[in-house]
């Protein structure tokens, strides 16, 4: 969950607490080219007040007046937007999108605490909503589950979804992490060197001094982790990156030129890693775009790493267990 849709929690709940008449609304599922993805959010309140967004704006426009109105469902409702080409030129939806939404008043906090109170834990978490009782439950989500609308329960997903693991406790990482954060990234920071936390003002980040090996060896690394190596100094990116290139994290990359990129792979060689696990290996790490600051190298990073992602499949991060909260 990103930085974004954290916010429409928070404010949801803030605006409950203080007696607004709220609805929170979902993207449960999209056809065509819709603009935003099952899972995006939009809290609004009935004066129109709204936070949020689950298109490109018309339809909340629309969602805004039957709030306005007091036409939006008194129990949890599914709404469907641009199924007719009339009604997706309406809306603004383009290529024909469909958007079919969840919309369901909040009467009070009960589900919304702990599930705040477990992101800000870093974790995952499962909701199932009856639609027809309006019951729900908590779970903590695991590798299996994705929201959706099937036979009249809705399952959505709140937290960090992915994770990315930073070598490197510099500039670079510090702008790095803040623009993960946003990016629906829980992000660790590993530096032995303990001085290099001692600035460190990035809150939205778990910080480590274990040795880079066996940071990537604790963190239990799947298919939703990222593995960026930035130190410059090859005692500890390489240290990282024997570990990491042998997980299933879907992306490793590591600072550095061409030159020393193509050193690195030499000595990658001489350890227990086969040609295919080097070539996984991006280096020079990030996009092209002719990036010399830390800000720019961080933003070149940050773009690779969501192409990489958006490429490689949905999976989640957390793992099972079997505590439930209901509601």
């Amino acid at each position: 969950m990103n930085a974004l849709d954290l916010d429409v929690l928070q404010r949801a709940r803030d605006w409950v607490m203080l007696g607004h008449a709220t609805h929170l609304i979902t993207v449960v599922q999209t056809w065509g080219s819709a603009p935003r993805q099952p899972g995006a959010m939009l809290a609004v309140r009935a004066d129109g007040h709204v936070v949020g967004s689950v298109s490109g704006g018309c339809i909340e426009d629309d969602l805004i007046v039957r709030a306005r109105a007091g036409t939006l469902p008194t129990a949890p409702a599914s709404l469907t937007y641009g199924v007719t080409q009339e009604e997706a030129n309406r809306f603004g939806l383009p290529c024909g999108g469909t958007l079919r939404l969840v919309c369901e008043p909040l009467a009070d906090t009960c589900w919304l605490d702990p599930v705040l109170d477990a992101i800000q834990a870093h974790q995952s978490t499962l909701r199932t909503l009856d639609m027809q009782t309006g019951i729900s439950s908590l779970l903590p989500a695991t590798s299996d589950d994705s929201p959706g609308l099937d036979n009249q329960t809705f399952r959505s997903i709140y937290g960090p979804r992915w994770h990315l693991l930073i070598i490197g406790a510099n500039q670079t990482a510090r702008v790095l992490s803040a623009i993960a954060a946003t990016l629906d990234f829980h992000v660790t920071v590993c530096d032995p060197r303990e001085e290099f936390f001692q600035e460190w003002q990035e809150p939205r980040t778990t910080l480590s001094t274990l040795m880079p090996d066996d940071a990537v060896l604790e963190l239990d690394i799947d298919t939703r982790t990222a593995i960026v190596a930035l130190t410059h100094d090859p005692k500890l990116d390489d240290m990282a990156l024997l570990e990491a290139l042998k997980s299933p994290a879907f992306y490793v990359g590591a600072l550095g030129s061409r030159v020393n990129q193509e050193k690195r792979r030499a000595r990658l060689a001489l350890f227990d890693l086969t040609p295919p696990q080097i070539a996984r290996l991006h280096g020079p790490v990030g996009l092209r775009i002719a990036s010399r600051t830390p800000a720019e190298i961080a933003v070149a990073i940050a773009a690779e790493l969501i192409l990489v992602r958006n490429t490689t499949g949905e999976a989640q991060a957390h793992a099972d267990s079997t505590g439930r909260h209901v509601c």
